[in-house]
Order: C-alpha cells, then structure tokens, then sequence
C-alpha cells in the first residue's frame, strides 16, 4: 500500500471515528447536545481535526439525516415489494414508515425535525429525493389505474407525509400502550382515506 492509500484510509478512519463518537453522543443526550467541541474531546483530537473532515456540527447531523432516508428508502421498498397492487403498496409503505420512526426515533427526528422541503428543494439532498420518489410512485400508478388525470401527485405526496409525520409526532409526545394503538387505528384509517381518494 502506498503513501497516498494509507493516508486516504487513515483519514476514513478518523472520518468514521467522528460519526460513531457523535451517534453514541446523540443516542446517550439527544442530537440537541451534539457539538465539535465534544466530538474532538471524546476522540482526543483537536478542535481542527474535526473541521477537517466535517465544516460544522450540522454537516454531521446532515450525514445523520442522509443515513436515516438510506435505511427509510430501504425499508420502503422491502414493504412496496411485498405488493404488486399500488393501494396495497401504500398501505405497505405507511407501515414500514409507522415501524421505522417509532425504531429509529433520533434519525427520524434529525430527518424531519425541522420540517420537510418541497419537491423541488428535496433534489438537494439525494437520499431524500429517492425517498419522495419511492412513496410517490404507487400514488402515480393508483391515480393512472384510476384514469385520474386530475391528481397532483406532489400534493398527495404531501399529505402521506404530513399525516405520518402528524400521527408518529403526536406518538412520540406521548407514551402510553393506548396512545399506540389508538394512533395506529388513526393510521390505518388515515391510509384508507388517502388510497379511496385515489380511486
């Protein structure tokens, strides 16, 4: 191995070093809590080591973010596949959603947090474009199944997202075995609204 090769994995080293030291900070304190300061400390590097690799506290939440739409996308298409009829793939999709956010709490907040861009901004960002194109896709094929040239698949896109993103936030305020399976009823029923609304 030459020069150039040891250094370039050393340098993947320590760029990976910095992500699983602030994963183990946000999983123990929040991604609230997360700053350079204490990655360099926890790793015993200096403060430039970390800007190194990384121009700030939210290009490692961004690294987070993608890594959460990786792993959603994923899980998306596993419940899509399952299904050739486009309702029944959104039903899927819905669940896969519901399962990933309530398993995976601090990506799904550093996902979605803040809010989701548009169609068009969310092109910024691959991973979450990918995602948008995966939900939206069964909507596009319901909606042609159902000669509904009249649907903005954007828009339907949206309102998937929102009454997820509404239901699991209102999950994660509250916590009890009740609250669980009165949202998901709500889902389900949600879901069948949105699919009929398709047809």
């Amino acid at each position: 191995m030459g020069i150039t090769d040891r250094r370039l994995r050393q340098k993947e080293e320590v760029r990976q070093n910095i992500i699983c030291t602030a994963w183990q900070m946000v999983m123990k304190d929040g991604w609230h809590a997360l700053s350079i300061r204490k990655i360099a400390d926890a790793i015993e590097y200096s403060v430039p080591v970390i800007y190194d690799h990384f121009e700030n506290k939210e290009a490692i939440l961004l690294e987070f973010s993608k890594e959460g739409f990786r792993i959603l996308s994923a899980k998306i298409i596993e419940a899509r596949d399952k299904f050739q009829d486009p309702a029944e793939q959104i039903r899927s999709m819905a669940d896969a959603y519901w399962d990933f956010a309530l398993n995976n709490l601090e990506h799904y907040q550093l996902m979605f947090g803040i809010g989701m861009a548009c169609c068009e901004i969310s092109k910024s960002m691959p991973e979450q474009e990918n995602f948008r194109r995966l939900v939206s896709e069964p909507m596009e094929e319901l909606a042609k199944k159902n000669q509904r040239g009249d649907v903005n698949i954007c828009l339907k896109y949206h309102t998937f997202w929102s009454v997820m993103h509404g239901l699991i936030s209102i999950k994660i305020v509250g916590n009890s075995a009740y609250d669980t399976e009165l949202n998901k009823l709500v889902l389900d029923d949600a879901i069948s609204g949105f699919i009929k609304n398709l047809s």
